[in-house]
């Protein structure tokens, strides 16, 4: 499955590790939950933006990187939340935040605090457990991966998007690492490859390459100049196969899901976003733990908590749903069906609900909206484990619970 930075780190800090950082550090669970969705996003941009500042810098956070990895901290994070197992390791570790940010670690504290109303000294507890967090996960990457340098930075330009796209709206990184926009994190990364590619090339005859590549274009232009040739009688080909699958396709009316503050939300009609809209409207309705509402358009990597990009859009909009009803609270649940061992479908079913709910802050949702999400494996399965997997598909999902409206 594609490796996802963003979704590796923030899947580190379970709701367990929240809540004892919640008690540690005398903060509301909730905010730091939401501190944690700004903390996480902002501690690998820090990365992106201290590897996009030379071959020297890159090469640093490589060997910071392996060094988080070999010490062991992702299998306990709290170690370094309660100092537990002291030492010159542990000091190293707590010290790579200061490293990374150099002089704008204040600022960078300083806007999380803001943004998540939690103390500067906890907002900076947190950035101190993130910044090996993140590092110990790349370095985990690049060892099993056997990269080098280059590997490292290509990998950061590849997740750029990603992690860029979950700062959370309002939060002043930019300004914090003194830059005039995050764009300019994209073009100084892009900077060092280019150096990079310059000193690997010295020495090396391009030409005969140059005539390759030429000759390929003219031989593409040959064969597609006439339509009448054979690549688009192969398309036509591909193009009326018939679909992979016997089970007709359905097709769900698209419709425009209108919130009270004029956004307008691109859905499915009978969807998770009409129907909650729906309710929410309804003077009538009553919300409880009874009152339930599944995602209809959300998925994950087969066997893990990482979200697929194409779900994405459904979680965005929901967190524009609570954005649009800022006094409603919800639950996120798991739910599996009834294959396989139960203590490892329940693990699963908490790790997505936990995914789904830091999902949501990432996509600008108020933490304080969202209560802790709850895994419940195959407790309440309803189709039996011989059935067929169509049949069990009901039963594997997650859904939104309205405590509140």
């Amino acid at each position: 499955m594609p490796f996802n930075l963003l979704d590796s780190v923030n899947n580190l800090f379970t709701t367990d590790l929240i809540g004892k950082a919640a008690a540690s550090l005398g903060e509301d669970e909730n905010r730091i939950q939401s501190a944690v969705s700004a903390v996480v996003p902002s501690v690998l941009t820090g990365i992106l933006n201290k590897a996009s500042s030379g071959r020297t810098a890159a090469s640093s956070l490589f060997d910071m990187a392996k060094q988080a990895s070999s010490s062991g901290v992702l299998g306990n994070l709290g170690n370094l939340l309660t100092g537990n197992g002291g030492g010159s390791g542990l000091s190293s570790l707590l010290s790579m935040a200061s490293n990374l940010f150099g002089d704008k670690l204040g600022a960078v504290t300083s806007q999380i605090s803001s943004f998540a109303g939690v103390k500067p000294s906890a907002a900076n507890a947190l950035v101190n457990i993130a910044t090996p967090a993140a590092l110990g996960v790349i370095g985990k990457h690049v060892t099993q991966n056997n990269m080098d340098t280059n590997g490292f930075i290509s990998l950061l330009i590849n997740q750029k998007d990603k992690i860029l796209n979950a700062i959370p709206s309002g939060l002043g990184i930019a300004s914090a690492l003194g830059l005039g926009s995050l764009n300019d994190i994209g073009r100084k990364l892009s900077s060092v490859v280019s150096g990079i590619g310059a000193q690997a090339g010295r020495g090396i005859r391009w030409v005969p390459v140059v005539l390759l590549i030429v000759l390929a274009a003219g031989l593409l232009w040959f064969l597609s100049r006439d339509r009448n040739t054979k690549i688009p009688a192969a398309e036509s080909a591909i193009a009326n196969a018939p679909a992979p699958t016997s089970t007709p396709t359905v097709t769900v009316p698209s419709i425009k899901v209108r919130l009270p503050n004029g956004v307008e939300l691109d859905a499915l009609r009978g969807g998770i976003e009409d129907k909650l809209v729906t309710f929410l409207n309804d003077p009538n309705s009553v919300p409880g733990k009874d009152v339930w509402f599944d995602f209809d358009n959300l998925n994950f990597e087969t066997g893990s908590a990482t979200i697929t990009a194409d779900s994405k859009k459904q979680v965005n909009n929901i967190a524009q749903i609570l954005k649009a009803y800022p006094k409603t609270k919800i639950k996120i649940g798991g739910y599996t069906d009834k294959t396989g061992d139960e203590g490892t479908n329940k693990r699963l079913s908490q790790q997505r609900a936990e995914s789904v709910t830091i999902a949501l802050k990432i996509a600008g949702a108020n933490g304080a909206q969202l209560l802790g999400p709850e895994g419940y494996g195959s407790e309440f399965a309803k189709v039996p484990a011989t059935a067929s997997d169509e049949e069990r598909k009901p039963d594997r999902r997650i859904s939104v619970s309205v405590r509140e409206k």
